[in-house]
């Protein structure tokens, strides 16, 4: 479904570039989509939503690209309290090419929303959840996928880092939840239950 949006997009488009880096970011991040959107164009508050300034690039201690956004709030988060989401490269699929697009299509200063886009007018905004969610949505339709919803780029992305076998602890971590009760409703981990616990009676002969 991923692959689907990356195709069908016009990245040199100011609304549409934010479209892919907002789903990009949301997937790979685990990030719950209210943290990649705001409820409505008025909503966005520079002390609770990401801003450009909130985004940082650089490399890992394997000389790797990554990129990390500071989010100046979370559900989870104690007031006050920034917590990170940690970006990967991902081949064509990559969130970080995703906001350097974004950054080359949409300019902008360091204090306006991280996801936005510039209208006709050259104003800028910021990306509106149910706007997006419509968008997206459209494109599957149009694609024979069902509707999706905004947790599902969340739950979609740990689901599928856990039936690529990545570490659940590392996945926890991704996702920032901070306990591993987020298994029990991980639609797709009772599928790739078994690749982490079966048979491990059988290295004692068992």
């Amino acid at each position: 479904m991923l692959a689907t949006l990356h195709r069908v997009l016009k990245l040199d488009n100011p609304f549409e570039a934010c479209i892919w880096a907002v789903a990009a970011c949301a997937f790979w991040g685990c990030m719950r989509f209210g943290e990649v959107t705001v409820k409505t164009r008025t909503a966005f508050s520079e002390r609770l939503h990401l801003k450009r300034s909130d985004a940082f690039f650089g490399y890992d201690l394997d000389n790797k690209p990554y990129a990390r956004l500071d989010l100046p709030s979370a559900k989870t988060a104690k007031p006050g309290e920034i917590q990170h989401v940690f970006l990967a490269p991902q081949n064509s699929l990559c969130a970080l090419q995703a906001l350097q697009n974004l950054f080359r299509v949409v300019p902008a200063t360091s204090r306006d929303p991280l996801f936005s886009w510039r209208d006709k007018q050259g104003v800028i905004r910021p990306m509106v959840r149910d706007v997006a969610l419509s968008f997206i949505n459209s494109i599957f339709r149009a694609s024979g996928w069902g509707t999706t919803f905004g947790h599902s780029f969340r739950i979609g992305g740990a689901s599928f880092y856990l039936s690529q076998k990545v570490d659940p602890e590392i996945v926890r971590l991704i996702g920032r939840w901070r306990s591993l009760a987020y298994e029990t409703y991980i639609r797709a981990f009772e599928q790739v239950n078994s690749r982490h616990t079966a048979n491990l009676a059988g290295n004692y002969g068992y």
